[in-house]
């Protein structure tokens, strides 16, 4: 089977990076979210991104306008669809909307299609469970920003065929990704690494030992990090971070267990730099 539509659920942080990206490698690309005014969001994103790329004269101006050409929006998942080859979701991270989703899509999608989620953790045979194409169903773990970031998980569930991971591997390379192929569990390999590190990281600021600016400094420059803990934390969202955290804690005991502060944190809505606050104060910059 040849890829050549792309249907993008969600148009948020990753849904327009992801939108931006198989767009830019000669995908069609129909982006969908809840409402227009997200939808226009994500494509403002987009065309602020694109715009960085001609600044730095990395791409043209013509380049820029005929990605954004490839780039079609809905509100409705069967509009979506229609016609796509590979779906991605990057909808919010509840198992059990995904769920709902992908049964939905086992019934609007083409028999062919293939069905695959950005998920950072969840389980992609309990997704896969929703349809009646499980081997049709992958882990596509994107990171942010999707357009700079290079790496791209591959998650095979139980079911999912070989055939899927081939086209899954050919699209990623053509989009410009490296890939890495991971068997279905929590967390994945990125995931559950770098949850361990934050969680880490948090208690040593519990315990007094220095400052979420001093232990960010300390990472940046002894570990060669491009960002500290907490301003990676602040960049993905606390809320985001300690969904993670429960429910790594779940599947691999309390080594995941997230600190207080960053329960209170949350508890308090400070979630980041979507919030304005987060370990840091966004609202004068």
């Amino acid at each position: 089977m040849e890829v050549k539509k792309i249907a993008v659920l969600g148009s948020g942080l990753m849904g327009n990076g992801i939108a931006q990206v198989a767009a830019f490698s000669g995908y069609d690309v129909c982006m969908m979210d809840i409402s227009d005014e997200l939808v226009e969001k994500g494509l403002a994103r987009i065309q602020k991104s694109l715009q960085r790329f001609v600044k730095a004269e990395k791409l043209s101006g013509g380049d820029a306008e005929a990605v954004l050409n490839r780039i079609s929006t809905a509100t409705n998942l069967a509009d979506t669809v229609k016609g796509a080859q590979l779906v991605i979701e990057a909808i919010p991270e509840n198992l059990e909307l995904k769920k709902k989703v992908f049964a939905e899509l086992d019934e609007l999608c083409d028999t062919d299609a293939i069905l695959s989620s950005n998920t950072s953790e969840l389980s992609i045979t309990n997704i896969a469970s929703a349809t009646k194409r499980p081997d049709k169903v992958i882990g596509m773990h994107w990171f942010n920003p999707a357009p700079m970031m290079k790496l791209i998980e591959i998650v095979d569930g139980v079911d999912t065929s070989e055939e899927t991971i081939a086209i899954i591997e050919e699209v990623s390379h053509k989009m410009g990704k490296e890939t890495v192929r991971v068997k279905d569990a929590q967390g994945f390999v990125t995931s559950r690494i770098l949850g361990a590190h934050m969680m880490e990281c948090m208690r040593v600021l519990e315990e007094g030992l220095a400052t979420a600016a001093d232990i960010d400094k300390a990472i940046r420059l002894g570990l060669n990090y491009p960002m500290g803990p907490f301003e990676l934390a602040d960049y993905v969202g606390l809320d985001t971070l300690l969904f993670a955290s429960e429910g790594l804690t779940e599947a691999f005991g309390d080594r995941f267990r997230a600190p207080q502060v960053l329960r209170k944190i949350v508890e308090a809505g400070h979630l980041g730099r979507k919030t304005g606050r987060g370990f840091y104060d966004y609202t004068e910059k």
